[in-house]
């Protein structure tokens, strides 16, 4: 089992290796072995060229380890449906740092409901990271209409 360490910023001016170094601390409690994904691109895009990589690169029972759901996704929910199809197709076990439910597995009927109540926290902090999204964008464009601001074309 490897530890794959997924980190995104939307662009090359943010930090996208912010987060890397405690995600590979934190990942030792899972395996002396990590591989680290550092990508810059939006979230709203399904296709990744970094997070395509690792979903070929990853084999059944690796974990696939984030900081945040916002970080792994803020696509609508049609394209996050297929991500998700992708990870689970693939053999993955999604670790959201900062979401503790995800970090450990239990068995038996413990196992099943703490995997249908994280996959709806994962759907809902998704949504929530769209919906984040998007109101900070027409939050951008507000104030650009309002200092005259008129973009190029």
């Amino acid at each position: 089992m490897i530890v794959r360490i997924y980190v995104r910023a939307s662009t090359k001016e943010q930090d996208a290796e912010r987060a890397l170094s405690d995600l590979v601390e934190f990942s030792k409690s899972y395996s002396a072995g990590h591989v680290e994904y550092i990508e810059n691109e939006s979230g709203t895009k399904l296709t990744r060229p970094i997070l395509n990589r690792l979903l070929n690169e990853s084999e059944p029972g690796d974990i696939l380890l984030v900081e945040s759901v916002d970080r792994l996704s803020r696509l609508e929910q049609a394209d996050f449906d297929i991500l998700k199809q992708q990870i689970k197709s693939k053999g993955l076990r999604l670790v959201v740092a900062d979401l503790p439910t995800t970090h450990v597995v239990n068995s038996g009927m413990t196992g099943e409901i703490l995997n249908v109540i994280n996959s709806m926290l994962i759907d809902l902090l998704a949504t929530m990271a769209k919906l984040d999204n998007d109101k900070r964008r027409e939050r951008i464009k507000q104030a650009l209409a309002r200092s005259g601001y008129k973009p190029a074309g």
